[in-house]
């Protein structure tokens, strides 16, 4: 089974990038975003509780993340692979995440990490808001606050999948094509070994 982290800042291109990558390995996208804008969207006690949250930037608890993945794993047994987008976000996250893998006889195969700019991600979320309706997307305070979680909180998992020698980098900023050659050059690297 082939597990991929999609990994970035918020407007690095990882959902733009995650679709070519399930095309061509035939993977499943757990994307927590999707998994929550759902719950939103269909007004439950979770989707409430965390467009509160995510509308001050701030990000879900745990528990209510994994217990989401955990229901997506067990309804797709015979999967091809998974490809999470925006997960995991902190340490406890990612060690979470191995254990409940654990639980199925998986593991993470690689983390593909795409770099951008800070200058650019804001740019592109402005440029994505105008469009998105993401109330996030939309203002550069929100946008700054939410890039700054993301240095403090989640840039740290990249050091965790590095410890572990899953952790690719790919320069985020070009055409989308040469970023996904180049994501799929890492993937089949990690499928050799």
């Amino acid at each position: 089974m082939l597990n991929i982290v999609l990994f970035g800042p918020p407007g690095a291109g990882k959902g733009t990038q995650s679709q070519k990558l399930i095309q061509k390995y035939g993977l499943i996208h757990l994307s927590t975003g999707d998994l929550l804008r759902s719950e939103i969207a269909q007004g439950t006690e979770l989707g409430l509780k965390a467009k509160g949250l995510m509308d001050a930037g701030l990000l879900v608890p745990d528990e209510v993340v994994i217990g989401m993945i955990e229901s997506k794993l067990a309804q797709n047994p015979n999967a091809a692979g998974f490809i999470f987008d925006g997960f995991p976000r902190t340490v406890p996250q990612a060690e979470a995440l191995d254990q409940l893998l654990q639980k199925y006889d998986q593991g993470i195969s690689c983390m593909v990490a795409l770099e951008v700019p800070e200058e650019e991600l804001v740019k592109r979320l402005l440029l994505r808001g105008q469009t998105s309706g993401r109330p996030d997307d939309a203002d550069e305070v929100l946008i700054q606050k939410r890039v700054v979680e993301y240095n403090t909180k989640t840039a740290p998992v990249a050091n965790y999948y590095a410890q572990q020698n899953k952790f690719y980098a790919i320069n985020g900023i070009g055409e989308i094509d040469e970023i996904f050659n180049k994501s799929c050059e890492v993937i089949e690297a990690c499928q050799a070994v």
